[in-house]
């Protein structure tokens, strides 16, 4: 659809001189396509990153976790506060991005990282046809025009007039959205499975466990995030710099200490809630309980060891990130 309208636009333009509207039109389908055009993913301008000088002992972590699963390791690791992971390719060259949540990677043990880490890099070693340069780059222009066409409040003719011309481009761009996320739901689960399987073998099937246990309270990661922004920015009061600056100061810690102490019968009651429910991390993840289902299956010991000395290592290359997010975390969550 961008080729068309862009073609269209250069066709208006050069053919059509003498009614001086028509190249006004081109103009126009031209600025459209440059606003739609399919774009690599960048890298974010407002998250630490890290690259491999910056932390050695980290990135030879994730080159080890992907030798153990048959895949090279990634070119940058995004920090960001929130209880999540993730990978992607970035760039017009389909560099490597791990997204590293410290929401969830504080409240994980070593081996739960070492298995977080297979998981993610997983989806590189099966090939995950959503992380696909022409899917995933199809997935996110349709996205975007479904963006560009949303009806808006109508407050006159004018809005009236917008609406019904985009109304049926706007379901028909929907319509095909749905219809590409639904050929490609079966296999993006697929991949999730295979990389389930990829977290227990580096790390351990009760590693990979554990992990989908602490998927389960992502919320409330969340919730005790913004407890201690609200708490910090209530107690400040006109002294709130110094209440902000103790409330930054073993945020991290006192997130994985409160998290420690939630008890294993309240894990199984969150269990069976989830096979009751069919909870799933999002649409395009199966439902938990079939995940430890196929994880259950197998008995891994771990390929890849996440000793104490090699922690500590990691966390010394980690800790300006985490300085810099718990800042923002206390400052900027409770709005």
């Amino acid at each position: 659809m961008t080729a068309a309208l862009a073609v269209t636009g250069v066709l208006l333009i050069v053919l059509g001189w003498e009614t001086r509207v028509q190249p006004v039109v081109g103009v126009v389908l031209l600025a459209v396509v440059v606003v739609l055009r399919p774009r690599p993913v960048r890298l974010p301008k407002d998250a630490p990153l890290l690259h491999r000088a910056d932390a050695p002992e980290l990135f030879g972590l994730i080159d080890e976790v992907g030798a153990a699963i048959g895949t090279a390791g990634v070119h940058v690791v995004v920090v960001d506060p929130m209880a999540n992971a993730a990978v992607t390719a970035y760039g017009l060259r389909g560099r490597r991005m791990l997204v590293l949540g410290l929401g969830l990677w504080e409240i994980l043990s070593p081996q739960e990282r070492v298995a977080l880490l297979g998981h993610e890099l997983g989806h590189f070693a099966h090939g995950d046809i959503r992380h696909g340069a022409i899917t995933g780059g199809a997935l996110r222009t349709l996205a975007t025009w479904l963006y560009a066409l949303a009806a808006t409040p109508a407050r006159g003719p004018l809005d009236w007039f917008v609406n019904a011309v985009t109304f049926t481009p706007l379901w028909a761009v929907y319509g095909l959205l749905v219809l590409l996320d639904q050929l490609t739901l079966r296999a993006s689960q697929r991949a999730e499975y295979l990389a389930d399987a990829s977290a227990a073998r580096v790390g351990s099937t009760a590693a990979a466990l554990g992990l989908m246990d602490r998927l389960l309270i992502t919320e409330t990661v969340g919730v005790e995030l913004r407890r201690e922004s609200v708490a910090a920015q209530t107690k400040g009061g006109r002294g709130g710099r110094e209440a902000r600056d103790r409330a930054e100061n073993g945020l991290w810690e006192r997130l994985a200490a409160r998290i420690g102490v939630v008890p294993e019968r309240e894990y199984e009651r969150l269990r069976r809630v989830a096979a009751l429910r069919g909870h799933s991390v999002d649409s395009t993840h199966p439902p938990t309980h079939l995940r430890r289902r196929a994880v259950s299956a197998g008995a891994h010991a771990g390929q890849v060891e996440y000793g104490e000395a090699r922690g500590a290592a990691v966390a010394a290359e980690l800790a300006p990130a985490r300085a810099e997010l718990a800042r923002r975390v206390i400052r900027d969550h409770a709005r």
